[in-house]
């Protein structure tokens, strides 16, 4: 984890003390100084720090100059490790729960952790801090009045087109994170699935080389075609078919797509929620590319 912070910047937590409980602790997605006071607070009056992995947060704890008992809660986690924390609060202990980088929670383990202590009745506090998505958002130039956060989409092309069509007649902003090696090839799923749409991408947000491209799908994808992937954390922000002429070859493409593996009526209505178009003319066109129109 890459920080501009200096010795000569930090700050000496305050001597807090903590309720017995579970409290959400988010930590910087790149740059030191996004910590939060608060957050600084808690991390020195917790009893416990659990975390992804022990040399990441070790390394968080020591650029501050806290040292604290850590134990690992990651995807492989099991119900035994919850229950084995859960004992911890239950002995009156205070439990600190932070990610690798950024909101726990948040395409990040803990989830399951969160829904046993509730179920428990034990005390959970959740801190503001950092995290992607808004930051993307807000840098993306798109409506930020209603969005959906779709998470990580998938690696391969046949979920990754299922969970975009899922979303394709979702009012607002869609925001989902990918990672440069697929980038290319979401783009062109995207395409196919939504639309030639306004979108952002958002990469190294808060780090050095942060960067966000803006443009129509098409353009953005040409210019990954062109030069690369983008390295780095990325997050896409797609924009909402608000009905813009979409080219028919492309409504045509997703048709032909769609007919492979879906009946003339399904594709239709499929393509229809993706593109924004009447659904009886595109159910019209789905019959002419099936022949039996």
């Amino acid at each position: 984890m890459k920080s501009d912070t200096t010795q000569k910047d930090r700050r000496a937590p305050e001597e807090v003390s903590l309720k017995p409980g579970l409290y959400l602790v988010p930590t910087p997605i790149g740059n030191l100084r996004d910590l939060t006071f608060r957050a600084l607070d808690v991390l020195a009056g917790a009893d416990l720090v659990v975390c992804e992995d022990t040399r990441v947060t070790g390394k968080l704890l020591k650029a501050f100059g806290l040292k604290k008992s850590m134990r690992v809660y990651n995807d492989h986690a099991t119900e035994k490790d919850r229950n084995a924390i859960v004992k911890i609060i239950e002995e009156g202990e205070s439990v600190a729960l932070v990610s690798d980088a950024g909101t726990p929670l948040i395409s990040d383990p803990g989830y399951k952790l969160v829904r046993q202590i509730i179920k428990e009745g034990h005390e959970i506090t959740a801190l503001p801090g950092a995290n992607a998505l808004l930051p993307a958002l807000q840098l993306s130039g798109l409506p930020c009045d209603a969005f959906t956060f779709v998470g990580f989409l998938p690696a391969r092309s046949g979920p990754r087109k299922a969970i975009l069509e899922k979303w394709a007649g979702q009012a607002g902003t869609l925001i989902c994170y990918e990672t440069g090696p697929r980038l290319e090839e979401s783009l062109k799923d995207i395409r196919k699935v939504l639309g030639d749409r306004p979108m952002a991408i958002a990469r190294e947000l808060t780090k050095l080389y942060e960067e966000v491209r803006r443009g129509r799908v098409s353009t953005l994808l040409e210019t990954v075609e062109t030069d690369g992937a983008p390295k780095g954390e990325i997050v896409l922000i797609i924009g909402e078919n608000k009905g813009e002429e979409i080219p028919n070859d492309t409504i045509e493409g997703q048709l032909k797509e769609a007919l492979k593996t879906l009946s003339v009526r399904d594709a239709a209505e499929m393509v229809s929620v993706a593109t924004g178009k009447p659904k009886k003319a595109i159910y019209m066109l789905a019959l002419k590319l099936s022949g039996k129109a």
